[in-house]
């Protein structure tokens, strides 16, 4: 048996095996040096960045991996695998608060690092919206192969897997959207989209956002059976 004062046994760089295994050494080198700094605060936006593109590449993985259930049909399966999604959506979005902390004066300091860099052009973001679209598509093609539609699935036992995934789906959209909202607001308080109100500013685009599902037939059938 291994002792702990063996020494790593992994193979890589670092002192120890959890930073061999975590890649410790790569990872914390990802962020601007303090010689290539010009504000402080670029190590609390560049982290919270950061960190969201893993989380979101979490998210992304197991979106793939529930498109694959959906088209085994394992619907719950994938209503597990969508759950953790909607986790690492919801993470995404409380480290937002971090970025409450930078004041107008800190981020315009910080813009000429930034480039023309924005959010819209992230990688995870992207996966994600490709998975969201391609798990509408799955969704819709099992409730043919099961002979229903959303209208003959909603009047069903709601311990039904196909009614449970539908509505973590909705689960999904739903804090995507409180994403979009929470990120709105900090991008107004920071003063890092413009002026509210100016045309083709970023701000209004992002306010434009807010009300977009990736699942709309959903949430419109929600509504009429409520009705």
């Amino acid at each position: 048996m291994k002792r702990k004062n063996d020494g790593p046994a992994l193979p890589g760089e670092g002192d120890t095996d959890y930073a061999r295994y975590m890649r410790t050494d790569a990872l914390l080198d990802l962020q601007r040096s303090p010689a290539e700094v010009i504000h402080r605060d670029e190590l609390l936006f560049q982290v919270t960045h950061q960190s969201t593109e893993l989380w979101l590449k979490l998210a992304a993985s197991e979106l793939a991996e529930a498109i694959a259930r959906v088209e085994a049909g394992e619907p719950a399966s994938a209503e597990s695998l969508l759950t953790r999604a909607t986790l690492a959506v919801r993470l995404v979005t409380d480290q937002l608060d971090m970025l409450g902390h930078l004041q107008p004066a800190d981020f315009q300091a910080m813009q000429p690092a930034l480039g023309n860099g924005s959010g819209a052009e992230s990688p995870g973001w992207r996966q994600t919206q490709t998975a969201c679209r391609k798990l509408g598509l799955a969704f819709t093609a099992l409730l043919a192969d099961r002979g229903t539609d959303l209208a003959a699935l909603y009047a069903r036992d709601p311990s039904d897997p196909l009614f449970r995934l539908a509505e973590a789906m909705v689960e999904f959209d739903d804090r995507v959207s409180n994403w979009r909202v929470r990120h709105y607001k900090i991008a107004i308080r920071v003063g890092s989209h413009g002026v509210i109100g100016t045309a083709g500013s970023p701000s209004n685009m992002l306010a434009k956002l807010i009300d977009y599902r990736f699942f709309p037939e959903l949430w419109q059938q929600r509504a009429s059976t409520l009705a």
